[in-house]
């Protein structure tokens, strides 16, 4: 692992919907370019803890803020009506604006969790631009990991899931994410702040049995408890828009030649270990680590991850 650098440069990329996003850079201002895609969605870059994982002797870092949350402006709950034009596309362009924006031709592009269906996305549509891929904690939330995460997964907490059908008021033939999805674009605020509570709860009982769990809530702040649940249901709500045959799982052959590591934690009960290895079995470019020890994400995983990516640079596989 790596100390904590601060960025060494920020600014703003403006992007035809209109959304103000954020970018930082650390490390080596001509070190290797490396792009960070933090989860959620809308969970924003935090505290920049993400930067532990790049050696800043050699690493240009780049992380990103997703539009609607973090630093970038506006927060999708202060602008519901913008909350269609938000999609993986959406978000795709944003991460070539930043690129632009930035002079970088190609970047090791990593993830975790949700950024690691972002990342597998991204390459997906600009190949060209991918060094190298390092992910955490996979996803590629298709239909299966949504409804597993959502629906399947109260059978293993039947009665916190209860608690979420509960709360979710869904109407007939509705789903509980899409209900969720649907209050907390169009509900009136004291609507958005009980479902946004209440998916949290949902949030913090799934993970709770990660070896490295600490109870309590995700978010202090109601603001970024309201922005992360918007944006998760949202997104899982219409499968990350890369429905039938855009869907990940079934594009994954054109990923071949791209080199990849994926770190996954057996006990990740909220993302099973089959997702990254289904991945893998069509991947021939590909190296899946399973953490015996972890869930969703850990130190332990972490510090993998710093290795893998530290293991790019050895290799020598792009410049900047």
């Amino acid at each position: 692992m790596f100390p904590v650098t601060p960025p060494h440069a920020h600014g703003f990329v403006r992007n035809p919907d209109g959304d103000s996003v954020y970018w930082e850079t650390s490390g080596d201002p001509q070190g290797l370019p490396a792009l960070w895609l933090h989860g959620g969605p809308g969970s924003g870059l935090g505290t920049g803890n993400y930067r532990k994982r790049y050696d800043p002797e050699v690493f240009r870092i780049v992380g990103i803020d997703q539009r609607g949350c973090g630093r970038s402006t506006p927060l999708v709950v202060d602008a519901l009506d913008r909350l269609p034009a938000n999609t993986t596309e959406g978000l795709i362009a944003d991460i070539e604006l930043v690129r632009e924006e930035l002079g970088i031709d190609r970047w090791l592009v990593t993830g975790g969790s949700w950024g690691s269906t972002l990342a597998l996305a991204y390459a997906l549509e600009h190949p060209d631009r991918v060094a190298g891929i390092v992910l955490g904690a996979v996803t590629t939330t298709g239909r299966d990991e949504v409804d597993w995460i959502t629906e399947t997964m109260g059978r293993v907490f039947p009665e916190a899931w209860e608690a979420l059908e509960r709360a979710s008021h869904r109407r007939p033939g509705e789903r509980v994410v899409e209900a969720y999805a649907r209050v907390l674009a169009t509900g009136t605020p004291e609507e958005r702040t009980r479902a946004a509570e209440a998916w949290e709860a949902w949030e913090t009982t799934h993970v709770s049995l990660d070896p490295n769990f600490v109870p309590g809530p995700m978010f202090d702040d109601p603001v970024q408890r309201e922005v992360f649940a918007t944006l998760v249901t949202h997104y899982w709500a219409n499968l990350a828009f890369l429905p039938g045959e855009r869907a990940i799982l079934n594009r994954v052959d054109e990923l071949a030649h791209i080199p990849a590591v994926l770190i996954h934690g057996r006990h990740d009960v909220s993302g099973p270990v089959i997702t990254p290895w289904m991945l893998h079995r069509r991947w021939p470019a590909s190296r899946l680590i399973v953490v015996e020890g972890e869930g969703h994400g850990g130190p332990e995983s972490m510090r993998i991850m710093a290795e893998a990516i530290s293991g790019f640079a050895r290799q020598g596989q792009w410049e900047a």
